[in-house]
């Protein structure tokens, strides 16, 4: 039975509604929706996790979402969270393939937002939840008016050698261990390590936080990615990479980057992000990788640039560009 979990210091939301959603090759997601909590009602943000998450890690943003007009749907990618797995061990971070993505959302698509949820629909993704969206964004198949991505995953910082990795991955996924660990990998979530020296965030409260949530959800919170998980994210990667394929994208987009992203690099991300049509770049300095669990100062930032770019914002849309650009 599919159910969503407090802890004492991240309850969840009120009002909102759980929903199986069953994918189009039979996988069962969890889902939820939430109405906003103002009068006005701007439209719906759809939330991409990154990989490793789940729905009780975005409540914070979820009630900032809804204060701000916006109704939210979330959901827990397949692998993750408590979405069905594609392996016998809950804890490894699966996926086949990442087209397997475009069947969640549109699964999603399907059963939410399109018969239930407020238009426009637009969208917030966090890191693979970003890799996601400028890859539909390419092919055509994101259902979403705008993009607003926090430090989307576009190259792997915590791998020392990614070409050899990327050579060694689909060596091992040819060899059909792809729902192996990677090398060295365990099933100890990355959001339940000691803060001290974490790759995350800087802000001691909200990771704790995060850390009961994790533990909350149990292998819910998965630990390593497979080899077939790390072939795919490869692959992704180096199609977004290519510079002929952001011009290709003609989605608005907002990418909020970490300065101190010691997850994912930060110059491959203004460099792709130099590239798009209609594209802008905020870099927070001092940001880890989980930008919407950081420190009060960097929310902040954050959610200033997402309000003047997202449509409905009382400031003009023409100034919103011009104070992304300046600080871009």
């Amino acid at each position: 039975m599919l159910t969503l979990r407090s802890t004492p210091d991240n309850p969840v939301p009120p009002g909102g509604v759980l929903v199986p959603v069953r994918t189009s090759d039979g996988c069962d997601l969890r889902a939820a929706h939430w109405r906003p909590t103002s009068r006005a009602v701007k439209g719906t943000v759809c939330l991409l996790q990154g990989r490793a998450e789940f729905i009780e890690k975005y409540y914070e943003t979820i009630g900032d979402l809804r204060k701000r007009g916006f109704a939210v749907v979330a959901f827990d990618w397949r692998g993750q969270g408590e979405s069905a797995r594609q392996v016998d061990d809950p804890h490894k971070g699966h996926v086949a393939r990442f087209d397997d993505y475009r069947l969640d959302l549109k699964a999603v698509e399907d059963a939410i937002l399109v018969p239930l949820m407020p238009h426009p629909h637009l969208c917030l993704a966090h890191s693979m939840g970003g890799c996601v969206a400028f890859t539909g964004a390419l092919e055509g198949w994101l259902p979403f008016r705008r993009i607003v991505t926090v430090a989307p995953m576009l190259s792997i910082r915590m791998v020392k050698w990614p070409t050899a990795v990327s050579v060694l991955s689909r060596g091992l996924h040819r060899l059909r261990l792809g729902r192996r660990y990677v090398p060295f990998g365990s099933a100890v979530s990355i959001a339940t390590k000691p803060y001290p020296g974490n790759r995350l965030s800087r802000d001691p409260a909200r990771y704790a936080r995060n850390a009961a949530a994790a533990n909350a959800v149990g292998a819910g919170a998965v630990g390593d990615p497979t080899v077939a998980w790390l072939a795919s994210a490869f692959r992704a990667m180096a199609r977004l990479r290519d510079p002929r394929v952001p011009p290709r994208i003609d989605v608005p987009t907002l990418i909020v980057a970490a300065g101190a992203d010691p997850v994912c690099g930060t110059p491959v991300t203004e460099r792709f992000a130099a590239r798009l049509k209609a594209g802008h770049i905020l870099v927070l300095p001092d940001a880890r990788h989980e930008i919407l669990s950081e420190r009060d100062a960097i929310r902040e930032d954050f959610w200033a640039a997402f309000d003047a770019f997202m449509p409905g914002s009382p400031v003009l849309e023409d100034a919103a560009q011009n104070q992304l650009a300046a600080t871009g």
